[in-house]
């Protein structure tokens, strides 16, 4: 019996899955997390085999999430489950230690067979996010100047300046703008970045080699 835990922040999709699940004979689901700091503590206090994980939550992202319950012993494998396909969020699971990436529009063979995979120390793709990562090493990773392309140049500036360590006066005098737009643009940067502060952005910038995280 295969022990899963589902993260999802709604409730009507959480319950569907878990009620798609329940009819799986080998699939037990044995909690569900509404966000990503529960999705870690439920992860610790339930052992489950496998962890079917959203990237967009409250508290903490999935990525995050993810990454923390990879730093346990015997963690489970993580699933992600989402509505994002960009490349981004994809490489950034997979760096976090996701096992799988499937897109909410999966169905229930897929993502039992996914789940199955995982608890068997597999990892499966959805056939899209396969085809962009085959695309990916196909055509060698993303030069710094394309990451995180949902950026305008101004954000990318910001979070340039944010991966350095700078805070959000010293960022208004720098770019000689006021600290309200300052706040917004690190607000924007959070919202397209799917991060939750500013130490899970600059791990996202050191990852793809923005100017001021080089060393």
């Amino acid at each position: 019996m295969t022990r899963v835990l589902i993260a999802d922040d709604h409730p009507a999709y959480r319950r569907g899955l878990g009620l798609m699940l329940a009819n799986v004979e080998d699939v037990d689901v044995v909690g569900e997390a509404e966000t990503g700091a529960r999705a870690v503590e439920l992860a610790l206090e339930l052992a489950p085999d496998v962890v079917v994980m959203d990237l967009r939550m409250p508290d903490l992202d999935g990525i995050e999430a993810t990454r923390r319950i990879n730093r346990g012993a015997s963690a489970p494998a993580v699933i992600v489950l989402t509505m994002f396909e960009d490349d981004d969020s994809v490489f950034a699971a997979m760096r976090a230690g996701a096992r799988g990436y499937l897109l909410k529009g999966a169905d229930q063979d897929e993502i039992v067979r996914a789940i199955r995979a995982a608890a068997a120390g597999e990892a499966i793709f959805g056939p899209e996010i396969a085809a962009r990562v085959i695309a990916h090493f196909a055509n060698g990773p993303a030069s710094p100047s394309r990451a995180f392309s949902s950026l305008t140049d101004r954000e990318r500036e910001v979070l340039d300046l944010v991966a350095a360590g700078k805070g959000n006066a010293t960022i208004a005098h720098e770019l000689m703008i006021s600290l309200k737009t300052v706040r917004n643009h690190v607000s924007n940067i959070f919202t397209k970045l799917q991060v939750s502060d500013r130490s899970a952005a600059i791990v996202k910038a050191r990852e793809a080699g923005l100017p001021g995280t080089r060393s």
